[in-house]
């Protein structure tokens, strides 16, 4: 029979090594896990610990701000700080390492600032879904020495979604997502025009209230992935969204029949 008690005892077993830290940074994204970690951390340890979330045109507007606004209303004790990755001529290449020199940034950056904190433990929302996934950012938290929690735990994605929806946190049915440099095929050069023009065109199927959804680039055509559920929908409207998606300079406009699928931009 399975044990329904499992993710909270899981979540005990992660609030007691939080505690035994004494003082804690999480790397914050606003997303479902960080969001999650970020929240049994401030439970642990209160002012001691802090959220390091990374501000830079990787990361679209509406993210932020939500992320921030959330910290906010928990009374997480939050830092904001510039990340650079989008000046590093590696990252820009694309050429299938991208995530090891974004996440290099991000952890070396923060380290840097909790380093001036005093604060000797960064950790991050690693979790166990992601141990059989090939994963260039894993190598670059082990570079820094930052820990994974949740992955300490044994925390899966469902579980946390279950652990965050009885907090109250409304990341709990958050949709994945992925920096902007994702949307970008391995080996096609990322700029920051480009870039905001994804940033665009994803805001504009968020502001229609598509759930789960992914605009890849691929020079003048845009690549549109939502869940097949979603289809009838975005075929209804496509007269709106294609003429959105050309005044942002693109010229064609597809949609993936494959659906929405994480990855899927390599």
């Amino acid at each position: 029979m399975k044990d329904v008690l499992a993710p909270e005892k899981k979540e005990a077993a992660l609030l007691a090594e939080l505690k035994r830290y004494g003082a804690l940074a999480v790397a914050y994204s606003g997303g479902v896990d960080s969001s999650y970690l970020a929240d049994v951390a401030h439970e642990a340890l209160g002012a001691q610990a802090v959220m390091i979330i990374a501000d830079s045109p990787s990361i679209p507007r509406s993210e932020l701000q939500e992320a921030v606004e959330l910290a906010k209303t928990r009374g997480w004790n939050l830092r904001i700080i510039q990340t650079t990755e989008h000046t590093n001529e590696a990252y820009l290449k694309n050429q299938g390492d991208r995530c090891f020199y974004c996440k290099n940034e991000l952890f070396g950056r923060m380290a840097e600032e909790i380093s001036a904190l005093g604060i000797k433990v960064l950790a991050y929302g690693a979790i166990e879904d992601d141990k059989g996934d090939i994963r260039p950012g894993t190598q670059a938290a082990a570079n820094h020495r930052v820990v994974a929690p949740l992955q300490n735990a044994g925390l899966c994605k469902e579980e946390i979604r279950i652990l965050s929806k009885k907090r109250g946190l409304p990341t709990a049915s958050k949709a994945s997502f992925a920096c902007l440099g994702s949307r970008f095929p391995t080996g096609t050069r990322i700029d920051l025009d480009s870039m905001a023009r994804v940033e665009k065109a994803e805001t504009f199927l968020r502001d229609r209230n598509y759930g789960q959804y992914r605009v890849r680039h691929h020079g003048d055509l845009c690549r549109i992935e939502v869940e097949p559920k979603d289809f009838p929908r975005i075929l209804a409207e496509r007269s709106e969204i294609t003429a959105t998606l050309k005044a942002l300079g693109y010229r064609f406009i597809t949609l993936d029949l494959n659906g929405y699928s994480t990855g899927s931009s390599a």
